[in-house]
Order: structure tokens, then C-alpha cells, then sequence
């Protein structure tokens, strides 16, 4: 079998962006991965705060952030999260804006570095995403991100002292700065085997496309 397809993907666990573009990307692998002959894709998560500077605990809702940090009048919110709604719901996921609880994401970017030392990060980025979009729950703190690792089956304590010890904050750094290097300024940013750039949530159809391409560019170079 030819080498796995290595697909970086940037994001933020509270970028509604992030989990569209998850899933439609999502779909893309499975639909390449029909054809046997096509080599396996291999994801790698890394993090992206696109917001350092909000409380772990903000008063108050996605409307009340949106307003507060971003100065969007309320007509224009409005009509913002009922069309990201809309797009989440096409890939069958269930947004709940008025439930979000706004928060830091450093700890929990740290905490999916834990969960990759264990094999388990695929499924605490899932878990993160929709505890966070779909079922209001916190995702700054540690007690309740040691909740979310012990849903995937990670070692709550041993979740609680990576995140007070700040284990995995090097690596966490480690992925701003190869942001900062491709130049990535907004997520999701997705990287095929460490050449082809494809940024935001694209259809599934664009990143089939770019995979097929990475199929057919190394066909011309071997």
C-alpha cells in the first residue's frame, strides 16, 4: 500500500467554521477511501486560538460575544448564525448558539495533545466540537474538560495533571508558530502531505479534488 495522504488541519474547537469544515472533509475521506486503490489519509489536528483574549468565563451568550468583541449590530448577528445554522445542519450537526459557553480554548488544545499522546485524538476533537456547539458545555476548565477526556475514555486525572501542569503548552505553541510560518491567519487551514494550502470549509467535492490531485502529482514523480 503507497504512503498515507498527511493532512494537517488547523483549527479551533470554538470556531463553528472548524466543525462544518470537519465534516464536510470528513465526507471527502470517505468517499476517496471507496476506491481501494487510492492510498489512506492520515489527519493530524493542530491548534489555533483565533480569540486568546476572551475569559474563560464570558458572561453572557453568541449574540452578546459577537456584539461585544466583534461589534456586529444585532440584525447582522442574526442573520450570521441562522445561516451558519443552516450549513451545520446540511452536514447534520445541531448548533445551539444560544447555549455556547464562551471560553479560553487554550486549555483544551493542550488537553487534545494529551489525548494524541494516548491515541485518542480524533475522538476528543469530535467530543470537544460537539460539547461545545451542540450541547452547551464548558470547554475552559479543567474539572470539565476531565469530563470530556473521561467520555473518550482517557484517564481523568491523568487529563486534570497534564492540563495544571501545563504538560503539552510547548506543543500547543509549537503549532502557532508553523501557523505563523504558512502564514495562516484564519482556520480551518487544511495542509495535503506538506505542500497544497486549501483554507475554510470548503464542499466536499474541492477536497476530494486535492486529493485526487496529491494522488496524481505523486504518480508524476515517482
Amino acid at each position: 500500500m503507497s504512503a498515507p495522504i498527511t493532512v494537517d488541519i488547523w483549527s479551533d474547537i470554538a470556531c463553528p467554521w472548524c466543525y462544518i469544515g470537519k465534516r464536510r472533509f470528513e465526507r471527502a475521506v470517505d468517499t476517496f477511501s471507496e476506491d481501494a486503490e487510492n492510498p489512506p489519509v492520515s489527519v493530524r489536528f493542530h491548534s489555533f486560538e483565533l480569540a486568546p483574549d476572551t475569559p474563560v468565563d464570558f458572561d453572557g451568550n453568541e449574540r452578546d460575544f459577537l456584539a461585544s468583541h466583534k461589534g456586529l449590530p444585532p440584525d447582522q448577528i442574526t442573520q450570521m448564525l441562522d445561516h451558519v445554522t443552516g450549513l451545520a445542519q446540511q452536514v447534520g450537526l445541531a448548533y445551539d448558539f444560544d447555549s455556547i459557553k464562551h471560553t479560553k480554548t487554550l486549555k483544551a488544545h493542550q488537553l487534545v495533545h494529551f489525548a494524541r499522546a494516548q491515541g485518542k485524538e480524533h475522538e476528543l476533537m469530535e467530543r470537544l466540537m460537539s460539547a461545545y456547539f451542540v450541547e452547551g458545555r464548558h470547554v475552559g476548565r479543567v474539572d470539565d474538560l476531565a469530563d470530556l477526556a473521561a467520555d473518550v475514555g482517557l484517564d481523568r486525572d491523568a487529563a486534570i495533571h497534564a492540563l495544571e501542569q501545563e504538560t503539552y503548552a510547548a506543543d500547543v505553541s509549537a503549532d502557532m508558530a508553523q501557523a505563523t510560518e504558512y502564514g495562516i491567519n484564519g482556520v480551518p487551514f487544511f495542509v495535503f502531505d506538506s505542500a497544497y494550502g486549501v483554507s475554510g470549509a470548503q464542499e466536499p467535492e474541492t477536497f476530494g479534488e486535492v486529493l485526487r490531485e496529491v494522488v496524481s502529482r505523486r504518480g508524476e514523480a515517482a
